[in-house]
Protein backbone atom coordinates (compact mmCIF):
# COMPACT_ATOMS: atom_id res chain seq x y z
CA UNK A 1 0.00 0.00 0.00
CA UNK A 2 1.28 3.45 -0.62
CA UNK A 3 1.46 5.01 2.33
CA UNK A 4 1.46 9.26 2.44
CA UNK A 5 3.71 10.66 5.25
CA UNK A 6 5.50 13.75 4.79
CA UNK A 7 8.73 13.52 2.99
CA UNK A 8 11.40 13.67 5.83
CA UNK A 9 9.52 11.07 8.44
CA UNK A 10 12.44 9.43 9.77
CA UNK A 11 10.67 5.61 9.58
CA UNK A 12 11.15 6.49 5.75
CA UNK A 13 14.32 5.34 5.22
CA UNK A 14 14.17 2.22 7.11
CA UNK A 15 10.94 1.35 5.29
CA UNK A 16 12.19 1.48 1.43
CA UNK A 17 15.19 -0.08 2.86
CA UNK A 18 12.50 -3.37 3.25
CA UNK A 19 10.97 -2.17 -0.04
CA UNK A 20 7.79 -1.05 1.48
CA UNK A 21 6.35 1.18 -0.93
CA UNK A 22 5.91 4.88 0.89
CA UNK A 23 5.08 7.71 -0.97
CA UNK A 24 5.41 11.36 -0.17
CA UNK A 25 2.74 14.49 -0.72
CA UNK A 26 4.26 15.64 -4.11
CA UNK A 27 4.10 12.08 -5.83
CA UNK A 28 0.15 11.69 -3.80
CA UNK A 29 -1.09 14.78 -5.40
CA UNK A 30 -0.85 13.53 -8.44
CA UNK A 31 -3.19 10.27 -8.21
CA UNK A 32 -6.29 11.04 -9.29
CA UNK A 33 -8.09 8.98 -5.86
CA UNK A 34 -9.62 9.39 -2.84
CA UNK A 35 -7.12 7.80 -0.40
CA UNK A 36 -7.90 6.00 2.84
CA UNK A 37 -7.39 8.70 5.72
CA UNK A 38 -6.11 7.11 8.64
CA UNK A 39 -5.26 8.83 11.92
CA UNK A 40 -2.49 6.92 14.44
CA UNK A 41 -3.20 7.98 17.74
CA UNK A 42 0.40 7.24 19.22
CA UNK A 43 0.89 6.31 22.71
CA UNK A 44 4.09 4.38 23.01
CA UNK A 45 7.08 6.41 24.55
CA UNK A 46 9.60 4.78 21.94
CA UNK A 47 6.99 6.54 18.96
CA UNK A 48 10.08 6.52 16.02
CA UNK A 49 9.84 2.49 16.49
CA UNK A 50 6.22 2.60 16.84
CA UNK A 51 5.71 4.86 13.63
CA UNK A 52 7.60 2.10 12.03
CA UNK A 53 5.92 -0.97 13.02
CA UNK A 54 3.06 0.29 12.18
CA UNK A 55 3.27 1.76 8.78
CA UNK A 56 4.90 -0.73 7.96
CA UNK A 57 2.14 -3.33 8.47
CA UNK A 58 0.09 -0.41 6.56
CA UNK A 59 2.20 -0.62 3.76
CA UNK A 60 1.21 -3.58 1.81
CA UNK A 61 -1.79 -3.41 -0.26
CA UNK A 62 -2.20 -1.51 -3.73
CA UNK A 63 -4.73 1.60 -1.95
CA UNK A 64 -3.23 4.32 -1.20
CA UNK A 65 -3.70 5.55 2.75
CA UNK A 66 -3.16 9.06 4.07
CA UNK A 67 -1.62 8.82 7.30
CA UNK A 68 -2.06 11.52 9.95
CA UNK A 69 0.23 11.15 13.80
CA UNK A 70 -1.62 12.18 16.81
CA UNK A 71 -0.20 13.18 20.09
CA UNK A 72 -1.81 14.38 23.11
CA UNK A 73 -1.17 17.74 24.12
CA UNK A 74 -1.71 16.88 27.96
CA UNK A 75 1.16 14.57 28.17
CA UNK A 76 4.99 15.66 27.65
CA UNK A 77 7.18 12.99 25.83
CA UNK A 78 10.08 11.94 27.84
CA UNK A 79 11.45 9.59 24.65
CA UNK A 80 11.05 11.47 21.88
CA UNK A 81 12.36 14.55 20.79
CA UNK A 82 10.18 17.86 20.72
CA UNK A 83 11.58 19.13 16.72
CA UNK A 84 10.09 15.71 15.57
CA UNK A 85 6.85 15.51 17.17
CA UNK A 86 6.20 19.21 16.31
CA UNK A 87 6.97 18.39 13.21
CA UNK A 88 5.37 15.04 12.38
CA UNK A 89 2.56 15.11 14.60
CA UNK A 90 -0.69 17.00 15.48
CA UNK A 91 -2.86 17.30 18.41
CA UNK A 92 -6.16 17.08 18.98
CA UNK A 93 -7.68 20.11 18.28
CA UNK A 94 -5.89 20.20 15.16
CA UNK A 95 -7.95 17.29 13.30
CA UNK A 96 -10.90 17.60 15.41
CA UNK A 97 -12.88 18.81 12.42
CA UNK A 98 -11.55 16.33 10.43
CA UNK A 99 -13.03 12.85 9.26
CA UNK A 100 -11.28 9.64 9.01
CA UNK A 101 -11.60 6.44 7.59
CA UNK A 102 -9.73 4.33 10.04
CA UNK A 103 -8.38 5.27 13.58
CA UNK A 104 -5.16 3.11 15.39
CA UNK A 105 -5.02 4.09 19.18
CA UNK A 106 -1.56 2.03 20.22
CA UNK A 107 -0.44 0.71 23.38
CA UNK A 108 0.87 2.51 26.57
CA UNK A 109 3.60 1.39 29.62
CA UNK A 110 0.60 2.83 32.06
CA UNK A 111 -1.71 -0.33 32.41
CA UNK A 112 -0.70 -0.44 36.25
CA UNK A 113 -2.26 2.94 36.80
CA UNK A 114 -5.98 3.27 37.07
CA UNK A 115 -7.39 4.56 33.97
CA UNK A 116 -8.26 8.09 35.28
CA UNK A 117 -4.55 8.31 37.29
CA UNK A 118 -3.35 8.86 33.56
CA UNK A 119 -2.82 12.33 33.17
CA UNK A 120 -4.28 12.38 29.53
CA UNK A 121 -7.47 9.81 30.04
CA UNK A 122 -9.51 12.65 29.90
CA UNK A 123 -8.10 13.77 26.77
CA UNK A 124 -8.28 10.35 25.48
CA UNK A 125 -11.95 10.03 26.28
CA UNK A 126 -12.71 12.81 24.48
CA UNK A 127 -11.15 11.58 21.60
CA UNK A 128 -12.59 8.30 21.94
CA UNK A 129 -15.87 10.13 21.65
CA UNK A 130 -15.11 12.17 18.90
CA UNK A 131 -14.75 8.89 17.27
CA UNK A 132 -18.31 8.40 16.83
CA UNK A 133 -19.02 10.64 14.49
CA UNK A 134 -15.30 11.20 13.03
CA UNK A 135 -13.75 7.92 12.61
CA UNK A 136 -15.42 4.64 10.61
CA UNK A 137 -13.68 2.03 12.30
CA UNK A 138 -10.65 2.15 15.00
CA UNK A 139 -7.97 -0.43 15.87
CA UNK A 140 -7.31 -0.43 19.54
CA UNK A 141 -3.57 -2.18 20.58
CA UNK A 142 -2.76 -3.70 24.00
CA UNK A 143 -3.47 -0.45 26.75
CA UNK A 144 -5.46 1.33 24.27
CA UNK A 145 -7.39 -1.61 23.99
CA UNK A 146 -8.09 -2.18 27.57
CA UNK A 147 -8.99 1.92 27.72
CA UNK A 148 -11.71 1.60 25.23
CA UNK A 149 -13.30 -1.22 26.35
CA UNK A 150 -13.37 0.44 29.39
CA UNK A 151 -14.45 3.83 28.69
CA UNK A 152 -16.94 2.57 26.03
CA UNK A 153 -18.30 -0.58 27.81
CA UNK A 154 -16.74 -0.08 31.83
CA UNK A 155 -15.20 -3.27 31.05
CA UNK A 156 -12.66 -3.08 34.21
CA UNK A 157 -8.76 -4.53 33.58
CA UNK A 158 -7.38 -6.86 35.99
CA UNK A 159 -3.38 -7.21 37.45
CA UNK A 160 -1.20 -10.22 36.95
CA UNK A 161 0.68 -11.36 39.41
CA UNK A 162 3.62 -11.11 37.16
CA UNK A 163 4.12 -9.23 33.82
CA UNK A 164 3.05 -11.20 30.71
CA UNK A 165 5.64 -11.38 28.30
CA UNK A 166 6.11 -13.76 24.99
CA UNK A 167 4.71 -14.85 22.13
CA UNK A 168 1.73 -16.32 22.60
CA UNK A 169 -0.74 -19.03 20.59
CA UNK A 170 -4.38 -18.50 20.68
CA UNK A 171 -7.17 -20.40 19.27
CA UNK A 172 -9.44 -18.60 16.48
CA UNK A 173 -13.13 -18.64 17.78
CA UNK A 174 -14.97 -17.18 15.31
CA UNK A 175 -13.24 -18.35 11.84
CA UNK A 176 -15.47 -17.07 9.29
CA UNK A 177 -15.00 -13.55 10.55
CA UNK A 178 -13.46 -11.34 7.94
CA UNK A 179 -10.51 -9.68 10.47
CA UNK A 180 -9.58 -13.29 10.69
CA UNK A 181 -9.75 -14.05 7.20
CA UNK A 182 -6.69 -16.54 5.68
CA UNK A 183 -5.55 -17.34 9.33
CA UNK A 184 -4.64 -20.38 10.53
CA UNK A 185 -6.97 -22.45 12.79
CA UNK A 186 -4.01 -20.86 15.43
CA UNK A 187 -1.82 -18.42 15.29
CA UNK A 188 0.78 -16.36 17.52
CA UNK A 189 1.41 -12.98 18.71
CA UNK A 190 3.50 -10.77 21.45
CA UNK A 191 1.98 -9.60 24.35
CA UNK A 192 4.11 -7.54 26.94
CA UNK A 193 1.22 -6.55 29.68
CA UNK A 194 0.97 -6.68 33.32
CA UNK A 195 -3.23 -6.45 33.11
CA UNK A 196 -5.98 -8.10 31.21
CA UNK A 197 -9.54 -8.93 30.90
CA UNK A 198 -11.44 -11.77 31.30
CA UNK A 199 -14.23 -13.23 29.12
CA UNK A 200 -17.33 -13.00 31.34
CA UNK A 201 -16.71 -9.49 31.08
CA UNK A 202 -16.67 -9.28 27.30
CA UNK A 203 -19.35 -12.23 27.16
CA UNK A 204 -21.67 -9.67 29.50
CA UNK A 205 -21.53 -6.76 26.55
CA UNK A 206 -24.17 -7.88 23.74
CA UNK A 207 -21.99 -5.90 21.52
CA UNK A 208 -18.87 -7.09 21.97
CA UNK A 209 -17.54 -10.55 20.16
CA UNK A 210 -14.39 -12.61 21.26
CA UNK A 211 -12.77 -13.21 17.88
CA UNK A 212 -9.47 -15.27 19.38
CA UNK A 213 -8.08 -16.33 23.05
CA UNK A 214 -5.08 -18.36 24.61
CA UNK A 215 -4.96 -20.45 27.09
CA UNK A 216 -1.66 -18.64 28.70
CA UNK A 217 -2.43 -15.32 27.36
CA UNK A 218 -6.47 -15.23 28.25
CA UNK A 219 -9.04 -13.18 25.57
CA UNK A 220 -6.93 -11.47 22.72
CA UNK A 221 -9.09 -9.97 20.22
CA UNK A 222 -12.24 -8.75 20.73
CA UNK A 223 -14.48 -6.61 18.07
CA UNK A 224 -17.74 -4.88 18.23
CA UNK A 225 -20.45 -6.66 16.06
CA UNK A 226 -21.08 -3.75 13.99
CA UNK A 227 -17.24 -3.71 12.72
CA UNK A 228 -16.58 -0.48 14.02
CA UNK A 229 -14.46 -1.08 16.77
CA UNK A 230 -11.07 -3.59 16.93
CA UNK A 231 -9.52 -4.38 19.98
CA UNK A 232 -5.83 -6.49 20.05
CA UNK A 233 -4.63 -7.32 23.65
CA UNK A 234 -1.25 -7.75 22.41
CA UNK A 235 0.72 -6.50 19.85
CA UNK A 236 1.12 -7.87 17.08
CA UNK A 237 2.76 -5.30 15.16
CA UNK A 238 6.06 -5.62 17.35
CA UNK A 239 9.31 -6.25 15.81
CA UNK A 240 12.01 -9.31 16.18
CA UNK A 241 13.92 -7.19 18.84
CA UNK A 242 11.20 -5.34 20.27
CA UNK A 243 10.36 -7.76 23.61
CA UNK A 244 14.48 -7.86 23.97
CA UNK A 245 14.72 -4.64 23.94
CA UNK A 246 12.01 -4.49 26.76
CA UNK A 247 13.56 -7.41 28.95
CA UNK A 248 16.64 -5.86 28.91
CA UNK A 249 15.36 -2.62 29.89
CA UNK A 250 13.29 -4.11 32.81
CA UNK A 251 16.63 -6.14 33.88
CA UNK A 252 18.84 -2.80 34.07
CA UNK A 253 15.93 -1.27 36.25
CA UNK A 254 16.36 -4.31 38.65
CA UNK A 255 12.91 -5.24 37.84
CA UNK A 256 12.60 -8.98 38.90
CA UNK A 257 11.30 -10.12 35.44
CA UNK A 258 11.21 -13.31 33.82
CA UNK A 259 12.60 -13.97 30.11
CA UNK A 260 9.49 -13.61 27.15
CA UNK A 261 7.67 -16.84 26.67
CA UNK A 262 8.48 -18.83 23.63
CA UNK A 263 10.96 -15.98 22.09
CA UNK A 264 14.34 -16.95 22.73
CA UNK A 265 15.68 -19.59 21.32
CA UNK A 266 16.14 -22.29 24.66
CA UNK A 267 14.87 -19.14 27.06
CA UNK A 268 18.28 -18.01 26.40
CA UNK A 269 18.55 -14.35 25.61
CA UNK A 270 21.38 -14.74 24.43
CA UNK A 271 20.87 -16.31 21.20
CA UNK A 272 18.70 -14.12 18.34
CA UNK A 273 14.76 -13.83 19.21
CA UNK A 274 12.74 -16.18 16.67
CA UNK A 275 9.75 -14.36 14.28
CA UNK A 276 6.73 -16.30 13.78
CA UNK A 277 4.59 -13.71 13.62
CA UNK A 278 5.46 -11.25 11.07
CA UNK A 279 2.24 -13.49 8.20
CA UNK A 280 -0.44 -13.03 11.31
CA UNK A 281 0.46 -9.07 11.81
CA UNK A 282 0.28 -8.47 7.92
CA UNK A 283 -2.41 -10.49 7.64
CA UNK A 284 -4.10 -8.80 11.05
CA UNK A 285 -3.92 -5.39 9.40
CA UNK A 286 -4.60 -6.15 5.66
CA UNK A 287 -7.86 -7.27 6.72
CA UNK A 288 -8.93 -4.42 9.02
CA UNK A 289 -7.86 -2.17 6.20
CA UNK A 290 -9.97 -3.98 3.79
CA UNK A 291 -13.22 -5.32 5.12
CA UNK A 292 -13.68 -2.92 7.64
CA UNK A 293 -11.71 0.37 6.25
CA UNK A 294 -12.07 0.05 2.74
CA UNK A 295 -15.42 -1.82 1.75
CA UNK A 296 -17.39 -0.44 4.26
CA UNK A 297 -16.32 3.48 5.11
CA UNK A 298 -18.25 5.47 3.23
CA UNK A 299 -16.55 7.70 0.16
CA UNK A 300 -17.90 10.78 1.27
CA UNK A 301 -16.72 10.67 4.94
CA UNK A 302 -19.24 13.69 5.59
CA UNK A 303 -21.77 10.86 5.69
CA UNK A 304 -20.23 9.41 8.83
CA UNK A 305 -22.48 11.34 10.57
CA UNK A 306 -25.01 9.61 9.41
CA UNK A 307 -24.17 6.49 10.32
CA UNK A 308 -23.31 7.96 14.30
CA UNK A 309 -24.07 4.65 16.77
CA UNK A 310 -24.87 4.48 20.74
CA UNK A 311 -22.77 2.71 23.45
Amino acid sequence: MPIKVQSNLPAIKILEGENIFVMDEARAVTQDIRPLKIVILNLMPTKIITETQLLRLLGNSPLQVDIELLQTATHESKNTSHRHLTTFYKTFDQIKDQKFDGMIITGAPVEQMDFEEVDYWDELCEILDWAKKHVYSTFHICWGAQAGLYHRYKVRKYSFEEKLSGVFRHKILNPLHPLLRGFDDSFVIPHSRYTGVVREDIEAQPQLEILASGEEAGVSIVCSRNGREFYILGHAEYDRDTLAGEYFRDINKGLDIKVPVNYFPDDNPIKKPRMEWRSYASLLFMNWLNYYVYQQTPYDLEDLKKMMYDY
